[in-house]
């Protein structure tokens, strides 16, 4: 009786909590077309001035990245002198 009950909870849950998303579709008028074709002319000239800032953007990130690299580049290897730092103890605590 418990296994009905939880299972007919449980169905209950599932169907409340799925809701159909709405779909939204745009009128196809004139002056839509007239405005997207206005807009992309407008979009490729902003994109001429913007490759060079890009590329500017870009060289920082590498830059950024590098370093980011570099740091866990060492760590990396503190770590690996830890290890076999570690490791020597646990050789001569099983000398002594």
């Amino acid at each position: 009786m418990r296994a009905v009950l939880l299972i007919t909870l449980l169905f209950v849950a599932v169907a409340s909590a799925q809701s159909p998303t709405p779909i939204v579709v745009q009128a196809a008028n004139s002056t839509a077309a007239a405005t997207s074709t206005s807009s992309k002319a407008a979009a490729s000239t902003t994109d001429v001035h913007s490759i060079p800032e890009a590329i500017k953007l870009l060289e920082q990130i590498k830059a950024t990245n590098e370093e980011v690299l570099a740091k866990q580049k060492a760590a990396l290897e503190r770590l690996g002198e830890l290890q076999d730092a570690a490791d020597q103890l646990r050789i001569f605590a099983k000398r002594g």
